[in-house]
Order: structure tokens, then C-alpha cells, then sequence
């Protein structure tokens, strides 16, 4: 043996760490979701979509149920992308979502005076995409 390689071990070996536990599997994400999902990541940075408007992309399911698959599993999905008609942002997240409106470019029109925290609203006209070129 050269003094460069290590010797036999001291003592009785060091007891090796347990297997490590499979983890319990996910539950598969419905097929529908999935084509939410996958919508949802094909709309353009600065372009959006309505919840309806991917229900009758998809010609499946209505608003709602395009509003409880983004609620569910939309947090990795570009979810501000997905929107109320009238372009009002999504309650509870409004700052997160101005926050990638503006680094997108998204067209917003701004709050009136009268709007309730001055929030502004996205501009429907020149922001909504029609799922052209998907």
C-alpha cells in the first residue's frame, strides 16, 4: 500500500443512511387542465386571454371551468395572462400582476379617480389575442 492510499477504516464501518422513501405520487393533472395550462403558456408576453376565450379555443368547459383549472393549477402558468372580460385584475393579486403587465408591455388603461385603488385595468382592445399563429 502507498502512503497516498487510504488505509482500512479504524473502526467498523459507518452505518449507511436509510433508503430513501419513495414519494407518494402525484395525482395526474386531468387532461382537461392540461390544455388550459398549455393555452395559457402559449399566449404571447404582453398579449391575454379571457377565460372564455380559452373555453371556446379549447370548444370545451365555459369560463368557470377555465377559472377553477388556473385557480387549482395555474401558479407555474403565465396566469396573469388569463383574464376577466371586462379587464379587471384578478382580486388579491393586482400588484403581482401590474408587475408583469409593465415588464411585458401589456396595454392597461389607467384608473379613473373613481376606481377603487386606483388600479388600472387592462385594455382589452389592444391587449387580447386571438390565438393566432398557436
Amino acid at each position: 500500500m502507498h502512503a497516498s492510499e487510504p488505509g482500512p477504516p479504524d473502526g467498523p464501518e459507518p452505518p449507511r443512511p436509510p433508503e430513501r422513501e419513495e414519494l407518494p405520487e402525484l395525482p395526474e393533472l386531468p387532461e382537461y387542465a392540461e390544455r388550459v395550462l398549455d393555452t395559457a403558456e402559449r399566449i404571447p408576453p404582453g398579449r391575454v386571454m379571457t377565460y372564455g376565450d380559452i373555453a371556446e379555443w379549447l370548444e370545451e368547459g365555459g369560463p368557470r371551468q377555465v377559472g377553477r383549472v388556473m385557480a387549482l393549477y395555474g401558479g407555474a402558468a403565465p396566469w396573469w395572462r388569463v383574464v376577466r372580460a371586462d379587464g379587471v385584475l384578478l382580486e388579491g393579486h393586482e400588484l403581482r400582476a401590474l408587475e408583469h403587465y409593465r415588464a411585458e408591455g401589456t396595454p392597461l388603461r389607467e384608473a379613473g379617480r373613481a376606481t377603487e385603488g386606483h388600479v388600472p385595468r387592462i385594455d382589452m382592445r389592444r391587449a387580447r389575442w386571438d390565438g393566432g399563429e398557436m
